[in-house]
């Protein structure tokens, strides 16, 4: 497993359907992708002024992140977005 440091949080992407509401199938191409991703690990947050403040995510939380801030890495087979608590942009509830 992953653990990240300061307020890096690691995420796996969560895959989308394909198919539109009414069941029309849409290829890669027709569509923009959402930059979802579920949290598998959060960092303890980051150090100010020498007092350490915890961050707002949790593992299990869904989140938006913005689309070029993760680094990408793969490990054991599984791919991981390791992206700063910054480039979270949303929970989604």
């Amino acid at each position: 497993m992953i653990k990240p440091l300061s307020d890096r949080v690691v995420l796996i992407k969560i895959e989308q359907e394909k198919k539109t509401a009414s069941g029309i199938v849409l290829s890669d191409a027709s569509k923009e992708k959402p930059h979802l991703a579920k949290v598998v690990a959060v960092g303890p947050g980051k150090v100010e002024n020498g007092t350490l403040i915890p961050l707002d995510i949790h593992v299990d939380d869904q989140v938006i992140y913005k689309p070029y801030a993760p680094t990408e890495v793969k490990i054991d087979g599984h791919e991981y977005l390791i992206v700063e608590a910054k480039d979270i942009l949303a929970i989604i509830e």
